[in-house]
């Protein structure tokens, strides 16, 4: 018996269970693609809202460069100009209270897009890794440590001894009534149909 070999097998060598692990990789991918198009998407709308900041920044900005050039033209003026300007010290002071409040508005909203982009994305994502993509390393760990101890010179008694260990009695017993015994007394037809249940389950075929 051969063992098909490779650095790390990501599908089943068997076509119904590559078919299934090649459509659920498949679905899952497109999924996250999905949410975190959402995501984003969500991201850009909360982030439009930040427009009626940018105005008021903006307004706010020109009002008070306006009052500030104001005040120091009528500030320049012998003798009245001190107390002229005070008002327009005063106006220029409001447009910057309205420049630091568009600021702080579009700081608001991009804070609330990020936590409303990400938060809506990254639930379902991590649900979708937990449920995919920890069984598919699973398997790939358990197809490498299958191939790993095929490989090695007592191969075939290890995954016999392991298929003795994790499959389900009946299907043992399928092989041989009483496989343990057969394992004990080295029995290689048996040993070999016990090895071949467990790379089986492993995904992982024998020629």
């Amino acid at each position: 018996m051969v063992l098909h070999s490779g650095a790390m097998k990501l599908y089943s060598d068997f076509t119904g269970r590559r078919t299934g692990q090649i459509t659920i990789d498949v679905i899952a991918t497109l999924s996250i693609a999905a949410w975190v198009w959402f995501g984003i998407t969500i991201y850009q709308l909360v982030s439009n809202l930040s427009a009626f900041g940018i105005q008021m920044q903006q307004a706010g900005a020109g009002f008070r460069q306006t009052m500030t050039d104001v005040g120091e033209n009528l500030g320049s003026i012998p003798v009245i100009g001190g107390g002229i300007r005070a008002p327009f010290d005063g106006a220029s002071g409001a447009g910057a209270a309205l420049e630091q409040a568009g600021l702080d508005q579009q700081i608001a909203v991009n804070q609330l897009a990020t936590v409303l982009g990400v938060g809506i994305a990254a639930l379902p994502i991590a649900m979708i890794l937990l449920i995919w993509l920890i069984p598919r390393l699973r398997f790939v760990r358990r197809a490498g440590n299958a191939q790993a101890i095929m490989a090695s010179k007592a191969g075939v008694d290890l995954l016999a001894l392991r298929a003795l260990a994790n499959q389900r009695m009946a299907v043992i017993a399928e092989v041989d009534p009483d496989a343990m015994a057969a394992w004990r007394r080295g029995d290689e037809t048996v040993m070999h149909r016990l090895a071949q249940l467990e790379l089986r389950s492993a995904g992982v075929r024998l020629d």
